[in-house]
C-alpha cells in the first residue's frame, strides 16, 4: 500500500500547474497536506496584486493532495474561496489543508492559506468525491 507522501508525489509528478506555480510540498499526513509557493511578478492582476486564482490553485492543489492522501481517488465536486487579504509579488504563501470530514464516498476539506507574516489571506473550502479506484 502507498503511504499518503507517495501518493502526492505521484500526483505532483504529473500536475504541471502545480509545478508551475512553484508549489513546495512541506507536509503529507492522512487526511491533511501543507504547501508553500513564492508569488511571482505573471501571477498579478491589473491592481498590482496577486490574482485570485493563484490563491485558489494553491489551496485547491492542497485540497487534491490531502483528499487523495488517504489513498482512493478524490476529485473535487465543490469548492469556495473567500479572499480575506491581499497577496502582493515575493509573498511567501502557506496553505494548509485540513480533513474535516471523511465519508465512504465525499469527504469535507479546508484549506487555509497564510503569508509570511503568519496573516491568514484566504480560506477555501471543498468536497470530494470518494472514488472506489484506489491508488
Amino acid at each position: 500500500m502507498k503511504t499518503p507522501i507517495d501518493i502526492v508525489n505521484e500526483m505532483m509528478q504529473k500536475d504541471t500547474y502545480s509545478q508551475w506555480l512553484g508549489i513546495e510540498i512541506i507536509k503529507v499526513e492522512a487526511g491533511s497536506c501543507e504547501l508553500a509557493m513564492t508569488v511571482r511578478e505573471e501571477m498579478l492582476n491589473g491592481h498590482q496584486i496577486t490574482h485570485g486564482g493563484i490563491s485558489y490553485a494553491i489551496a485547491d492543489s492542497a485540497l487534491a493532495f490531502a483528499a487523495n492522501s488517504r489513498g482512493q481517488k478524490c476529485v473535487s465536486i465543490e469548492t469556495a474561496i473567500a479572499h480575506i487579504a491581499p497577496i502582493h509579488l515575493n509573498d511567501q504563501l502557506t496553505v494548509k489543508c485540513q480533513e474535516i470530514n471523511c465519508g465512504k464516498t465525499i469527504g469535507r476539506y479546508e484549506s487555509l492559506v497564510y503569508n509570511q507574516h503568519h496573516k491568514l489571506v484566504a480560506r477555501f473550502n471543498g468536497t470530494v468525491f470518494r472514488h472506489p479506484e484506489n491508488w
